[in-house]
This record gives C-alpha cells, structure tokens and sequence, in this order.
C-alpha cells in the first residue's frame, strides 16, 4: 500500500497518548461503592449525636468518633470483599444459607433499622429545608422524600452515576466544616484532648451509643455489598458458579482487592474526619460557652451568632446534602434487603412511602426532631450485630471467599468488635430502663 503524501499526514489530527493519571482512574474499576456507603457515616443522625456530645462533654467522647470509624472501616470492608469474592450480597447470602425462620427474623429486623434509618434522614433534610427556606417540618420531609426519587434516578441511568452523585455530597459536607474550622480557630491540639478513652457518667453512655448507631450503619453493609457485586458482575472474564462470580486469573482478583481496599480506606476515611470535625467544632463553639444547644435548629444559630451568617448557611446546605444523600442510600437500602431475604420487590414509590411514613407522622405530631435523631441511632445500634455475625461467618468461609477469605487475625478483630457491640447494647438498655 502506498502511503499518504506527507502533506496529508500534516493534516491528519495528532492522539496524543492519554496521561498516566487518566488511564489509571478509568482502571479503578471498584472505586465508588465505598463513597456510596460513606455517605450513611454522616447522615443527619451523626450531625445531632455529634455536635450534642461536643456541646454537653466536649472533646471527651472523641475517642469514640474515632474508634467507631475504625470499626465502620473493618465492617465496610468485609461488605465490599464479600461481594468481591461471591457476586452476592449480604441479603442474598443469608436467604441462601440460613433455614427460613432465621431468614424471615432477619429481614423484619433490617427492614425496621432500615425504617429508623429513614427517620434520621428526613427528618435532617426537613429540618435543613426549614433552616434555609422556613418550611414547616411537614413540608419539608414530604419535598426530601420526592427529591430523593431524583438522586435515585441517577442509579438507573448506571452505578457509577449515582456513585458520583454521592460522592459529590460527601464532599459538599467535607467542604462546609473545613471551613467551620478555619472560622472556629480550631487548633491540631484541640483533637488531641478527647483521645484518651473517657465516659462522663451515664448521659455520656447514652450519647456514646448514638455515636456508634450513628457511624456504624446495619443497613449500609448490605448497599455495600450489593454495590461491589454489580461492579464484579460487569467485568469481563469471570466465572460463574453456584453463590459466586469471581475473576479467573488471580492476580486480577487481588489487583481489584487492592482497590476496594483503597475505596473503603478513602472514602471512610474522609468520613471519619467530617465526624471529628462536628465534634470538634461543637467542642470548641458551645461547650461551656455563651450558647446552649441542644438541637439542630440551635446549634445553627450558634453558628450565625459566633461566626456569622456564611457559617450557619454552610451548616444548614451541610445538613441539606446529608439528609438528600443518605435518604436515597437508605431507599435503596430497603430494596436491596427485601430482595435479598425473600426475593421479592416493591416498586420504588411505595418503598419510599412506607419508609418515609414514620419520620412523616414524628414532624406532623411535633416531636423534638434532634431527640428524635439520637434515639434512632441507639435503634441502629441494637441492630448492628444481626449484620456482623452473618457477615464474619460468611466471609471467614472459604468455600465463599476463596483466596479472599478472612486472614485468622482479620476474624479476630471481626468478632472481638461484635462482642463489644453486644455488651454496648446491653449496658444501653439497663441505661434506658433506669432513666
């Protein structure tokens, strides 16, 4: 074949090679579902747990923010490797493995931590609505319950879409308290002070267990899951068996490993210092201070009072943004579970009116919005070990897991934070019957 004169081979356009950078992102091909799970860490409920236990204690329950993210951390990753290795969620394992009693006790627990999840979540989102706009409560949860079918909507039109849609929430609330804490003059030696592991009397219990409630979610490990399983189940060159879908080639298995690890430690991890940065700020703001606060609608005055209008407005978008993402993580929650345990669906409208229902009845009847957030998470709190034991016993499995299955020192840790979890709830309820 002749070549082309050299003068057209001037005209022709140049492909530039695309950059390292570039051909790496688009290879993280299990990047995304962690963002999606970490956006449940700083829902609404960790907004009224956090800044209450800053305001009352001070920085003393810190150490709790971060020994719970730890936990959500190890929790995440478990999830996230479980769908990794199976091409099934936690859900759909449990129908799968469990005698039926067990399955159907399951799904009624989850879908009512699934409810009090929902809880938080509208009522933060109407309580932002009426911050920025003065809606009543009513109003506002009824608007964050339909704004919700739009972030859902991107989960339709691919995961990655809704993934980022996420993500971009995530980090419009990481944005709003790094700028609370530059106004606040909040120092490195103010996290240092509430490290030492420290519980100021009973109250502090209380609000401790919210704490972990609150960052520790039971129904996010099944999104999770879920999440992962449809980024394995699109990838090319996989084998299918009976409860699993894994990559063939085994270097590629612990490559995407690598991945998913690296998802979870980031997206968790940015997490984790949103949380310790209310309770840092709220530490440094109201403990002792001028302003008393006890509920949202305070704590965003105290912010226009102490630093100013921009302040209390990046609060309550904050707020705005957690209650929006979290309620379309949570809906989608509720699907994923009741498709998962007994295999079965309801369309989207009339899940999210059941799960909304509840948060609709507290606005309507006048109930304390922040009281109502804290004692939903203490409810996620009791639901958390029904979700950890499944998931250690699956995952230390290694007729499920294959190469992926727990290291003995990996179930250990796995079962010795179950085990606190457990006696945590036991010494809440004896707390609760005694107040």
């Amino acid at each position: 074949m002749t070549p082309p004169p050299v003068e057209v081979l001037d005209q022709l356009p140049v492909r530039r090679p695309r950059s390292v950078l570039v051909q790496r992102a688009r290879g993280l091909v299990m990047v995304g579902p962690a963002f999606a799970a970490a956006i449940a860490y700083v829902d609404p409920g960790n907004f009224a747990t956090n800044f209450v236990a800053g305001a009352d204690f001070g920085s003393q329950l810190l150490w709790v923010v971060v020994v719970a993210n730890l936990v959500g951390t190890l929790v995440q990753f478990l999830s996230a490797k479980l769908g990794l290795a199976t091409g099934r969620n936690l859900a759909e394992l449990c129908r799968e493995r469990y005698p039926g009693p067990v399955v159907w006790g399951l799904w009624v627990q989850a879908e009512l931590v699934a409810m009090a999840t929902d809880l938080a979540e509208v009522i933060g989102g109407a309580v932002a609505l009426s911050l920025l706009f003065g809606l009543p409560l009513v109003v506002g949860g009824v608007l964050v319950t339909v704004f919700s079918f739009v972030l859902l909507a991107f989960d339709t039109r691919g995961k990655r879409k809704f993934e980022a849609v996420i993500a971009a929430c995530l980090a419009c609330i990481l944005v709003g308290f790094a700028w609370s804490l530059l106004r606040a003059g909040v120092r490195p030696g103010d996290f240092g002070g509430g490290l030492l592991p420290t519980l100021p009397g009973s109250a502090g219990l209380l609000i401790a267990g919210g704490i972990v409630g609150a960052t520790v979610m039971p129904h996010v490990v099944f999104v999770h899951s879920d999440l992962t399983r449809r980024h394995v189940i699109e990838l090319p060159g996989r084998e299918r068996g009976v409860g699993r879908v894994r990559p063939v080639n085994p270097d590629r298995t612990r490559r995407l490993l690598r991945q998913v690890r690296l998802d979870v430690f980031v997206a968790l991890g940015l997490a984790g210092l949103a949380n310790m940065a209310m309770l840092v700020v709220a530490a440094k703001l109201f403990h002792a201070g001028p302003i008393a606060v006890d509920t949202l609608e305070s704590i965003h005055a105290g912010f226009g009072t102490l630093l100013g209008g921009g302040a209390a407005l990046a609060f309550a978008l904050a707020l705005l943004a957690a209650g929006l993402a979290s309620t379309s993580v949570g809906t989608l929650a509720g699907q994923v579970i009741m498709a998962g345990f007994i295999g079965r669906s309801l369309p989207v409208l009339l899940r999210r009116l059941i799960t909304a229902l509840p948060a609709l009845v507290v606005l309507a009847v006048g109930v304390d919005p922040t009281q109502a957030l804290i004692w939903s998470q203490l409810v996620l709190s009791f639901g958390i070990p029904f979700v950890l034991v499944p998931l250690i016993r699956f995952t230390r499995a290694p007729e499920l897991m294959g190469p992926l299955v727990n290291t003995r020192a990996t179930t250990v840790a796995a079962v010795l934070v179950t085990g606190v979890v457990v006696v945590l709830n036991v010494v809440l309820a004896a707390a609760v019957l005694t107040t």
